[in-house]
């Protein structure tokens, strides 16, 4: 004679077996209960954690108002210090039929004028769809115009670049200044950056081409020396001869491949993307032997080393966005 299963839902009799174990039964609402990651909520690609807060900085603003200083984000030792860091990544987008300047800005929360400065635009409708915009966080310091206040010498306050700072306010000179308004100047800094020094005052840079330094990065310009240390979005400069090589320092992709212009500075420049999220990014350059969309293994020749944008010697400007910068 077979036998019958009889299959009891177990929310129906939750009370029972709640008296035989002796434990009370607690009802939770869906609503009550813990979200659970869903694969698209998973960060794929994101930065690894980094220990050390000045390794990994990015930039942000720094609002000044009456010699007080209110960190809106890290810049600078001493404030970086005190509050969690941003790996300032670089990021591309093309521009889709519909998308206005303020919309893509919105979209990444960077101002109209950070995607303007960055990609040499004169005006917010100079865009199309299919043209590919950099989108470049800038560090800088934010400053309230005072009565007294000229271009010239909030350049010199904060180190920063005459003609930056009047390309990315979009003024028409230096004269247009009003007490009240307020100024972004972009790489300004709250401290004293370590002087420049001449090639043969340099620090030599103790690596060779094919040796790993730190968080596996190798040398992007092996025979070069440091001209200066860390500074602006966690970069250093590498000084050497014009057109000597400047090597991938991980292998990844190719996403940004400047061959001209200003460039916010950087002049021509190479941002390659590495597996674990973490960008490197070569300014400077005489030329490029690479485009976006490449593949590059450590050590391969991406460029030449140059003169290019804001600098005042041949030099590599070399950031780790992400990551610990080991040189």
């Amino acid at each position: 004679m077979g036998s019958a299963v009889i299959i009891i839902p177990l929310s129906v009799h939750a009370g029972f077996f709640a008296d035989v174990f002796n434990q009370p039964v607690v009802e939770t609402s869906a609503a009550e209960a813990s979200p659970l990651l869903s694969p698209v909520d998973v960060g794929l690609l994101a930065a690894q954690k980094n220990p050390d807060p000045l390794g990994g900085r990015g930039g942000a603003e720094l609002l000044v108002d009456e010699n007080a200083l209110v960190s809106t984000g890290p810049i600078g030792e001493d404030e970086i210090a005190l509050a969690s860091t941003n790996s300032g990544e670089i990021r591309v987008y093309t521009v889709r039929a519909g998308d206005s300047l303020s919309m893509i800005a919105e979209m990444f929360n960077v101002t109209t004028n950070t995607i303007m400065w960055a990609n040499d635009l004169t005006r917010a409708t100079a865009i199309q769809p299919g043209d590919t915009l950099v989108i470049l966080p800038i560090a800088g310091v934010r400053h309230i115009v005072k009565s007294g206040d000229t271009i010239e010498s909030i350049a010199k306050k904060y180190e920063g670049n005459v003609e930056e700072i009047l390309s990315y306010n979009q003024l028409a000179s230096a004269e247009g200044l009003a007490a009240g308004d307020t100024l972004i100047i972009p790489g300004g800094a709250m401290h004293s950056a370590p002087a420049r020094g001449n090639i043969a005052g340099a620090s030599p840079v103790k690596s060779s081409g094919g040796n790993s330094v730190g968080a596996g990065l190798s040398h992007p310009a092996p025979g070069s020396v440091k001209s200066q240390g860390i500074h602006g979005y966690n970069a250093v400069d590498l000084a050497g001869s014009n057109g000597s090589a400047i090597r991938a320092a991980a292998a990844g992709e190719v996403i940004v491949a400047k061959s001209s212009g200003w460039n916010g500075g950087y002049g021509n420049y190479v941002v390659i993307k590495h597996a674990n999220g973490v960008q490197t990014l070569y300014a400077h350059l005489s030329s490029l032997n690479i485009g976006v969309g490449s593949y590059v293994e450590q050590g391969e020749t991406i460029g030449g080393m140059g003169n290019t944008g804001r600098s005042t010697g041949t030099h590599l400007h070399f950031e780790v966005r992400g990551g610990r910068n080991p040189f």
